[in-house]
């Protein structure tokens, strides 16, 4: 079950309504680094940028693939462990904004987990240590350690210890 909370709005829809939550400036400042390290192929300096420029939590040794999108407005929200790898084109939010609320979850991405390419972290989610998330996966709810999970929905393939 993911882990969100949930802030109701009144007038339009909760997007429109993005800058009574988030600063612009902080926003325009997150997008242009984000995009720096979408396509940035030093690991170290991808790194170091969502460390110290985007607050995220990011373990030693793991490794952000090419195009990796990451939430533009909370990435201070998103924990991830050591020695994992978040594949191609993989996008991790931490918020959703929905018509008539938006919603905030922290994602924890747990140590030595592997995340295929093109799949997209749901904010709320947790995800344990030695998964192993499928390509093209939509992470809408949490992942047990040690477990190999894939597709829309998400559906279980192996729970257990890894080899």
């Amino acid at each position: 079950m993911r882990q969100t909370e949930r802030y109701p709005v009144d007038g339009p829809n909760a997007l429109w309504q993005i800058y009574r939550t988030v600063s612009k400036w902080k926003a325009v400042r997150n997008f242009i680094f984000i995009q720096f390290t979408r396509y940035c192929p030093s690991l170290p300096v991808k790194n170091w940028i969502y460390r110290n420029v985007l607050g995220m939590k990011v373990g030693e040794h793991t490794a952000f693939a090419l195009m990796v999108m990451v939430d533009v407005f909370f990435p201070e929200r998103i924990y991830i462990g050591t020695n994992t790898i978040i594949g191609y084109n993989t996008t991790i939010l931490a918020h959703e904004y929905l018509t008539k609320e938006y919603r905030l979850g922290d994602v924890r991405i747990g140590s030595n987990v592997m995340v295929g390419a093109n799949s997209t972290i749901l904010p709320g989610v947790t995800i344990g240590d030695n998964a192993v998330i499928g390509a093209g996966s939509v992470v809408h709810k949490d992942v047990p350690p040690n477990s190999f999970v894939a597709g829309n929905p998400l559906q279980m393939i192996r729970e257990g210890k890894q080899e």
